[in-house]
């Protein structure tokens, strides 16, 4: 068995872990986004593609049981490392056209597949390693990395796109920089093994066992509806590439602001949200951070479409975010305890993913019909239903929970 200082090990060493997680959504979002755009793709095309990306992040609980239970973490770590690498190489490879569309969905969903297995290592790794009283700050360094790692990928992955000879190299350079976070493993030792009989199908009943413990529970169900929910999900964050030329942003206004210094503003955010996580109900502080969400939508749409307004509330709107994923990870790591790890976080994970894929699609489709004005009003009024929900659903099982009590 390691050792309490080698199995908690600080939790920094999950934010190189989960990097590459993070550059793969951020090169996609901002600088692919970016070169299609001005290619004259429209913005619901470059919405459809990146929610092409989340299909694999929808549905992954559907694989998380074989990283529970076959080779170890580290090894599907550095398979998944491997091959994300090569899938960002492969997207920056692609030309920018309309005609390279369809192959671009094929190695979108690949890449993201190959992700997947990545980030499960990680959770799986970041379950085990973290002490009950720094849940919430082990999800905001979790957080922290997946938020640098889009401002890595995105705000770096454009200024190289747009400064490197070839557009291939950005995707190159970011492939490589990704494969070097396995060195991060060094720091963590292999999670014990969960009991294997030599069966796969008797093992894999033993996993469902474990979810239908935490689906059956008043604090899981209540966690599974959260984060299901358009609460907090960050989408338009999605969309600030394709809509830069409604503020007259430049391209290193959008490199900058929705990139690396968006990226370091997202990351304070996720290291806030973690603490005060561990200080107040995780469910509670997730609401609170998906209203101040929803309110810098809304001052967004009624301030002046300036360069300047555009950086103000971009940066506004990351150091939020930030916030909302670390209270997503905080209220994970308090739901679903040890056993499965891997394939109960991402029945979580895949759950919160379906809000981001929709609201992203929704958005770009307002934004078409009823311009950016409509694009962020639409995120508001699913954001205030969502909570509105919420809320009937937490009363009426402290209702029926009640009497047992």
């Amino acid at each position: 068995m390691p050792t309490p200082k080698a199995r908690h090990a600080h939790p920094i060493v999950f934010l190189f872990l989960i990097l590459p997680f993070g550059a793969m959504g951020g090169y996609l979002t901002v600088a692919v986004a970016y070169r299609l755009s001005q290619a004259g793709l429209g913005v619901d095309q470059i919405a459809e593609l990146v929610a092409v990306a989340f299909i694999p992040h929808t549905w992954k609980f559907l694989w998380a049981p074989v990283v529970d239970t076959t080779l170890g973490r580290k090894k599907w770590y550095l398979l998944g490392a491997v091959f994300s690498a090569i899938g960002i190489f492969a997207i920056g490879a692609l030309p920018a056209t309309a005609q390279s569309i369809p192959t671009l969905y094929v190695v979108v969903l690949l890449a993201n597949l190959a992700v997947t297995f990545l980030a499960m290592a990680v959770e799986s790794l970041m379950v085990y390693g973290t002490l009950p009283d720094q849940m919430g700050r082990a999800g905001g360094w979790f957080q922290a990395g997946n938020l640098g790692g889009q401002g890595l990928g995105g705000g770096a992955g454009l200024w190289m796109a747009q400064s490197l000879p070839d557009p291939w190299m950005s995707g190159a350079v970011l492939g490589l920089v990704c494969a070097l976070c396995s060195i991060a493993l060094l720091r963590l030792r292999e999670p014990p093994a969960l009991a294997r009989s030599g069966n796969y199908g008797r093992d894999l009943g033993n996993v469902l066992k474990d979810l239908w413990q935490i689906a059956r529970s008043r604090p899981g169900v209540l966690a599974l509806v959260i984060v299901f929910l358009p609460i907090g999900t960050g989408a338009a964050s999605n969309l600030w590439a394709a809509v830069a030329d409604d503020w007259q942003a430049t391209a290193n206004t959008v490199a900058l602001v929705t990139g690396v210094l968006g990226g370091i503003v997202a990351m304070a955010g996720c290291l806030a949200g973690g603490y005060l996580c561990d200080r107040m109900d995780r469910k509670s502080a997730y609401v609170l951070y998906g209203v101040l969400q929803a309110a810098c939508a809304v001052a967004m749409a009624l301030a002046p479409r300036t360069e300047s307004m555009y950086i103000l509330f971009t940066m506004l709107y990351a150091l939020i975010t930030g916030l909302t994923y670390a209270g997503f990870s905080a209220v994970v790591l308090e739901a679903i305890g040890l056993g499965a790890a891997a394939t109960k976080y991402n029945v979580f994970a895949s759950l919160s993913n379906m809000p981001i894929a929709y609201m992203t699609v929704v958005e770009g489709w307002a934004r078409t019909r009823w311009g950016t004005g409509g694009m962020l009003y639409a995120e508001v009024v699913c954001a205030a239903a969502g909570m509105l929900l919420f809320v009937a659903v937490a009363a009426l099982m402290t209702r029926r929970t009640a009497p047992a009590s």
